[in-house]
């Protein structure tokens, strides 16, 4: 594995599991953009597309991202020669809801917040994965970071994620919030 993937995948696991707190002299900084960069690259291991979602077997997997970008270069390094379940990763960055075409994991910028609804309207039914970080989002959006004791802490819509027909894992509900029960 590369250094990149280690550390990340190491920096993941130490904000999902509830530890113990360690005193203020041990506890170290970490970038909260790049633990959120490193959670949309992770999700794309936890989560289930239907095979509508490509175009075809070659077809990358896309992380995007909506309205101004918080993370710069930081998501482009992350994802970086990354491949997941046989297919590359990519970014692409998005100024408007009407530019999505093909986006498997969707990152709406709080600059957005005033276009929640009209851009889930948009979204709704596509198999993307919606992630955002306000405190509305997960109304309709599907993820949520949410900053809690200085840990990024994940509420999901299960709701949200069955209407497009996308699933999630239970390795990362485990350590979400859950919001919206799906329907049987």
């Amino acid at each position: 594995m590369r250094k990149i993937q280690v550390q990340a995948l190491a920096l993941v696991a130490s904000w999902l599991v509830v530890a113990a707190h360690a005193a203020p002299a041990q506890q170290t900084r970490f970038d909260e953009r790049e633990v959120k960069a490193v959670f949309l690259l992770n999700f794309v291991q936890f989560v289930e597309w239907p095979s509508s979602a490509f175009d075809s077997a070659e077809s990358p997997i896309v992380i995007g991202v909506l309205g101004d970008d918080p993370f710069g270069r930081l998501l482009d390094d992350v994802v970086q020669g990354e491949v997941v379940k046989g297919r590359q990763v990519t970014v692409a960055r998005f100024r408007r809801a009407g530019d999505v075409k093909t986006c498997h994991v969707l990152f709406v910028s709080p600059s957005e917040a005033g276009m929640y609804a009209q851009i889930l309207t948009v979204l709704n039914g596509r198999p993307t994965l919606t992630v955002g970080e306000t405190e509305s989002f997960t109304s309709r959006g599907m993820i949520r970071f949410l900053t809690e004791r200085s840990r990024i802490r994940l509420e999901v819509n299960l709701t949200a994620a069955k209407t497009a027909g996308l699933t999630i894992s239970s390795n990362l509900l485990r350590a979400a919030r859950i919001v919206g029960a799906p329907r049987s």
